[in-house]
């Protein structure tokens, strides 16, 4: 197994409760990818250093069936999943509650009730389509024709007239905005349809209590009792480095797997990884605060996440921009307070705060006062209650991690084509034309998100084909039980 991120683990677990002898290998000193915590500025304060909120955490079949609870990793989930400040004090507010949040969005109450409630109540065939995708066959007609008149509804031309007001328009932009890419988009409204229901379910959207390392160090600890190896600081710059092994899993993004079997590949699958396209950068910042946000809308400070794109247009022409390389001149911005979930992550008055912008691709501007000015906008006094601040440009968070392509978080740009075809067009995705060699990235189905799919369906698929070792498909919910050790 090359590399450690949620997926990396996933398949290393997988593979390990069938009963095979995994050795992990890790550049970095500490595994997790996406998943690691830090501190920054001080030793008693952590900070998530990529990813922090995980809507598909509870909802993901690998990560209910691996049982959190049972290895120590609570998620927290917010009453408030997340809030869409606008000016004037305005605010659009997704709470866990379909109801209230309904209620609040006046006359486009009945139509976000409407959007949502069916995909809520079939919420488990919905998340299965989207994360088992080709692995899997629905479960049933309910799924993809909800899914498909949404997403049709909503990605196209017509998206900016579904609303009367802004706020609802606003708050489901700003979901759509997830996708980092072209809005109204086919793949922005499957995202919103995905990640804007699931603020409506119990599982809501969760952080994970004490820091998103929790949930690697738990799949790693997983990994050593079923008698795995993990070797960190050790990074592979040539498969021949791990020729003995019977079947290579990578944890890596196109660029990557070039940089270290390229030659060895056949022309054709060389060149469709080189045409793999990534997307616009994503470029973080964390701050250390004295106190919570003070946002115009005090109501906004009990969200879990914080969107900051003004209104849908606004939104809709930033992304637009981005995509063909253009800097916006006020770019999407996501914040989060984890201690509005989480208090035990603030030490007296202090606290961490993490915000990311979306930036161009490859982007080397640091991003501390474009972030503080954007938060500014929504929550004035906002500069004086930073005690701290770090950036980390869209390039510098590929030195990082070098799956994040020119700071591309999600590993690959989410067109329609990606989507489907992701990262080449081949039937099995994950296998790739080396013998014993697959991809488990979230370069492959069904891409981004800590939910671990990935790397469980790349190693379903190694098992069945280089051991003869085929594990069900039916996840919790349908019927039969969703075994991941092959029984």
């Amino acid at each position: 197994m090359v590399g450690s991120g949620p997926n990396g683990l996933a398949a290393a677990v997988t593979m390990a409760r069938a009963g095979l002898r995994v050795d992990l290998y890790e550049a970095a000193p500490k595994v997790g990818g996406g998943l690691r915590s830090e501190p920054i500025f001080r030793d008693d304060i952590l900070h998530d250093v990529c990813a922090s909120v995980h809507p598909m955490a509870l909802a993901s079949p690998f990560l209910r069936q691996f049982d959190l609870p049972a290895r120590g990793v609570e998620l927290l989930v917010p009453e408030l999943s997340y809030a869409h400040p606008l000016d004037g004090g305005r605010a659009a507010l997704a709470h866990r509650s379909l109801a209230r949040t309904s209620a609040g969005l006046g006359a486009d109450g009945p139509r976000w009730r409407a959007l949502m409630e069916p995909l809520v109540q079939h919420s488990g065939a919905v998340v299965d389509l989207v994360l088992f995708g080709r692995g899997r066959l629905p479960a049933g007609p309910a799924a993809p024709v909800l899914l498909g008149r949404r997403i049709l509804a909503h990605g196209t031309r017509g998206a900016g007239r579904r609303f009367m007001e802004p706020e609802a328009a606003a708050l489901l932009a700003g979901v759509a905005a997830h996708v980092v890419g072209r809005l109204p988009s086919l793949t922005g409204a499957a995202v919103a349809m995905l990640l804007g229901h699931l603020a409506h379910t119990d599982g809501g959207w969760p952080l994970v209590r004490g820091g998103s390392s929790r949930l690697a160090d738990a799949l790693a600890a997983e990994l050593v009792r079923l008698g795995g190896r993990i070797v960190t600081g050790h990074r592979i710059d040539d498969l021949r480095e791990v020729r003995d092994a019977r079947v290579v899993m990578l944890d890596l993004a196109p660029k990557e797997f070039l940089r270290l079997a390229g030659p060895a590949l056949p022309a054709g699958y060389r060149r469709s990884l080189r045409s793999f396209r990534y997307g616009p950068g994503a470029a973080k910042v964390d701050f250390l605060v004295s106190e919570p946000v003070p946002w115009a809308n005090p109501e906004v400070g009990r969200a879990g996440t914080v969107h900051l794109g003004g209104l849908q247009q606004e939104i809709f022409h930033a992304e637009s921009l981005l995509a063909r390389g253009v800097r916006p001149p006020d770019p999407f911005v996501l914040v989060v307070d984890p201690a509005v979930t989480d208090p035990g992550r603030a030490v007296g008055r202090l606290r961490p705060l993490w915000a990311y912008a979306h930036v161009p691709h490859g982007d080397t501007t640091d991003p501390v006062e474009l972030v503080t000015r954007r938060i500014e906008r929504y929550a004035p006094g906002f500069r004086d209650t930073v005690v701290a601040g770090r950036g980390r440009s869209a390039a510098q968070l590929e030195h990082y991690n070098p799956n994040y392509v020119g700071g591309d978080i999600a590993a690959g740009a989410m067109t329609l084509r990606q989507s489907v075809l992701r990262p080449a067009p081949r039937w099995n995705p994950y296998r790739t034309p080396l013998p014993g060699t697959y991809l488990c990235s979230a370069s492959t189905p069904p891409g981004p998100g800590v939910h671990g799919m990935s790397g469980y369906l790349a190693a379903r698929s190694a098992l069945a084909r280089e051991f003869g070792i085929r594990l069900p498909t039916t996840a919790p919910g349908h019927g039969k039980s969703f075994a991941l050790d092959g029984t």
